[in-house]
């Protein structure tokens, strides 16, 4: 009985250690995207651009328009890369590497003026597959930095 106890358990240890290492080693191939913060791919906004304020309110109206641009929008929408909850884990992520910013970290977001989010939404980032949104209003693309700044405050 002793023995069979050791071979089980020398077997259930050799089986977790290697399925320990897989996952460590997946892991340094694409980190999760709950990384939070994620490193930085994106230049920095034009100085005239990166320190602008957002001039609309952040209340509820601009907040839900700018959730429905999040969900709505064809090229692909937000929601399709940077996921329901904004984590960077949508049903297109994982083609991406880098893969795509994690909205709900604060870290993340936070430290990023709204004037450098308006660029990046507005002209894209080239080191990344995010496209550009150039075709939004400017009303629309602050409705956008909105609603990821809610993304990173858990709403």
């Amino acid at each position: 009985m002793r023995v069979r106890r050791t071979w089980w358990a020398a077997a259930l240890g050799a089986t977790l250690s290697l399925l320990g290492a897989t996952l460590v080693a997946a892991a340094h191939r694409n980190p999760p995207p709950a990384e939070c913060p994620q490193p930085r791919f994106t230049g920095q906004a034009p100085a005239a651009l990166y320190n602008r304020v957002n001039p609309l309110a952040a209340n509820r109206v601009n907040r839900r328009a700018g959730e429905d641009l999040y969900h709505e929008l064809l090229q692909p929408a937000c929601v399709d890369c940077h996921g329901e909850r904004g984590e960077g884990n949508g049903p297109l992520a994982s083609q991406f590497d880098p893969r795509p910013r994690n909205f709900a970290c604060r870290q993340t977001v936070n430290g990023v003026p709204d004037g450098q989010l308006h660029w990046i939404i507005e002209n894209g980032s080239p080191a990344t597959a995010m496209p550009s949104f150039g075709f939004l209003s400017d009303e629309e693309i602050w409705q956008l930095v909105i609603y990821l700044r809610s993304l990173a405050d858990g709403h």
